[in-house]
């Protein structure tokens, strides 16, 4: 540690240091360097933290500073910053408990090993410190994420769990906060606090990148609590604590996985939770949970398949599936015809299997299951049973049925062309009756063109079922695209934002890809109907908005640059069927792929300049991978 550059004016300067040449006068400086920075009043103390965090960073898996103590060093100076305000406020030092923090963080998210070295060298105290909010939510964001690696690994998850507060801290947290960043920072931007300012954008960005930031920071507040809570919620101890009504009614809207795609997200939790025997029951017992998962399970979305398991769990146990049956079974015979999901084989086979046992064990009296239910998965079964018979039918004769429902379809499209929508509904209900099982290809569309009558008949649920009924028939599973633009229709008729978001947004993916030659002039363009959808739902579910809402800011600029609260103005957005293309409201009903063929018609109808900017950014901020290409030029 004695050896200085002749350039640098500071004696033991630790990147003097880490230019030493022999290895062993290297380690024995940065050893001493660790045990006295604590103890140090110098100025300039900030810039080797953050070395060491970049360090960290970068390499997370390297034992050098593991071994030397770097733990104990970032443990004393956060204690250091909570006892001593007047060192803190002096120079930098107010970013030094973020840094340390982070660093515990960093070097304990991959090595459980390393994990173990900081729980000896006691950082979880100061963490928890910082977790109460003894300083900001900026040092709560990195605290609860250090607590969720430790918590992580079986051989250093009891002393987690020891700090029995931490489990009520960070459910706490899970649930207010979006509230605690948006009052704290976003709201009055003239009182934002500098050094939170430099930390969100590293001094690089002006007020609107630091709102952006804001929202993204305040997600992974939210999904890293979640990650911890969720470490506690393997354990049946701990559910009693979790499974609070107040705190699991929030759940299904805690969407923070989708800035960190590791992250369990409310759903996640949740399925945990229903993992349980002693979770299935006060989940069971919050119908708007129910209502919630079904949705999940009929979208799209990358966790579709745990809201899957938790109502295929919840039906299974005896001692819930009475109380959810009314919800769940619907929506899960919707998705009976699913094959494959992700990793999940006959996916399909499993829930048909699970409705039937179901059903089968159900007794008589209060608990019996209603005639409806019995219908619809008796329906199911004999479907199933349609399938078998035709797997022994001659060919010829399977012609002749796919003939007869090609014929009752082309019924069904003239009466849609003439207006009578009932009608035309009901000739595809005809022609699925007739249509071999096997001929998926046709099912997707007779499905997808009823469901466009039902959102002209102003019947968003039956909407909603036969569009998720053609998504699962498609191969790929979730992927045709008038479907998706139907559904996210019938979403926005009942006000669920967050679930038509995502619809049209993988509608627009769609479109993007299509290889269709009719879609060529509009690549990398989405399309205006759809563009419009997706800013008003992202308005709608804006991150911020509850919390806006909440706090009088009646005029609060929302996420895509509207204007948010009790006085917006919507009237400049279309109901769901008229924001449908062409025909005011009712498209061409092609046999698969959307026909664009009335495109010019629409765009003297219809197009705006196209919306700059955030829409773009947005997009990809609420779903990673969606690969949403907007271009500012008009075609």
């Amino acid at each position: 540690m004695d050896k200085v550059s002749a350039d640098c004016p500071y004696p033991g300067c630790f990147f003097c240091v880490m230019k030493e040449g022999n290895p062993s006068k290297r380690r024995a400086s940065i050893l001493k360097f660790f045990r006295e920075l604590p103890s140090q009043d110098d100025d300039g103390q900030v810039l080797p933290i953050s070395g060491l965090w970049n360090t960290a960073m970068a390499h997370p898996n390297d034992p050098e500073f593991i071994e030397l103590g770097i733990f104990e060093c970032m443990a004393a100076l956060i204690w250091k910053g909570l006892k001593n305000r007047r060192w803190l406020s002096h120079d930098q030092n107010i970013y030094i408990p973020y840094y340390a923090a982070h660093i515990i963080g960093s070097y304990t998210m991959n090595m459980e090993e390393f994990a173990e070295r900081a729980v000896r060298a006691g950082v979880i105290p100061p963490l928890v410190e910082l977790l109460r909010g003894r300083l900001t939510w900026v040092e709560q964001r990195v605290a609860v994420r250090a607590l969720g690696h430790l918590a992580t690994y079986p051989s250093t998850f009891p002393a987690v769990a020891s700090h029995g507060e931490i489990l009520e801290l960070s459910s706490q947290l899970a649930m207010s906060s979006l509230e605690i960043v948006y009052s704290h920072f976003y709201q009055y931007v003239d009182r934002r606090l500098s050094y939170h300012c430099d930390l969100l954008t590293r001094g690089m960005g002006g007020v609107e990148m630091e709102s952006r930031k804001a929202e993204e920071w305040a997600s992974q507040l939210q999904c890293w609590s979640l990650q911890l809570i969720n470490c506690f919620a393997f354990k049946p101890e701990f559910l009693p604590t979790i499974c609070k009504p107040e705190f699991l009614i929030k759940l299904p809207g805690m969407w923070g996985g989708l800035v960190n795609e590791n992250s369990p997200a409310g759903i996640g939790l949740l399925r945990t939770i229903c993992h349980h025997k002693h979770g299935r029951g006060p989940v069971a017992n919050c119908p708007g949970i129910i209502e919630a998962l079904c949705n999940i399970a009929r979208s799209s979305d990358d966790w579709q398949y745990m809201a899957i398991d938790c109502l295929l769990w919840l039906l299974q146990d005896p001692s819930t599936s009475h109380k959810v049956m009314d919800k769940a079974v619907p929506a899960l015979v919707d998705l009976a015809e699913i094959s494959t999901l992700g990793d999940h084989k006959k996916l399909g086979e499993s829930i048909v299997n699970i409705l039937q046992e179901c059903i089968q064990s159900q007794g008589t009296g209060r608990n019996s299951v209603s005639s409806r239910i019995k219908e619809e998965v008796e329906e199911l079964l004999n479907s199933r049973q349609r399938l078998k018979w035709e797997k022994s039918m001659p060919k010829e004769d399977l012609h002749i049925k796919q003939a007869a429902a090609l014929v009752v379809k082309l019924e069904g499209n003239s009466l849609f062309s003439s207006g009578n929508i009932a009608g035309a509904a009901s000739k595809y209900s005809e022609a699925l009756a007739l249509c071999p099982m096997r001929s998926k290809k046709e099912r997707v569309v007779l499905y997808s063109n009823r469901a466009q009558c039902h959102l002209l008949l102003q019947q968003p649920l039956s909407a909603i079922s036969d569009a998720t009924r053609a998504l699962c028939l498609h191969n790929p599973v979730n992927r045709h695209a008038k479907s998706l633009w139907r559904r996210a229709q019938a979403y926005d008729m009942l006000g669920l934002a967050k679930e038509s978001l995502l619809d049209a947004i993988l509608f627009i993916n769609e479109c993007s890809q299509s290889t269709d030659p009719d879609l060529s002039l509009r690549q990398n363009k989405v399309p205006d109907y759809a563009e419009r959808l997706v800013k008003k739902q992202m308005r709608a579910a804006w991150l911020f908005r509850e919390a806006a809402l909440k706090h009088g800011a009646v005029h609060c600029e929302g996420a895509d640059g509207e204007m948010c609260g009790q006085e917006s103005d919507d009237s400049e957005w279309e109901t769901a069927s008229e924001s449908d293309i062409g025909n005011d409201g009712r498209d061409e009903m092609g046999d698969d792929e959307f026909e664009w063929k009335n495109d010019f018609e629409r765009k003297e109808k219809y197009d705006k300049p196209p919306v700059k900017g955030n829409l773009v950014h947005l997009c990809n901020d609420i779903k990673h991978g969606y690969n949403l290409q907007l271009t500012e030029d008009e075609e």
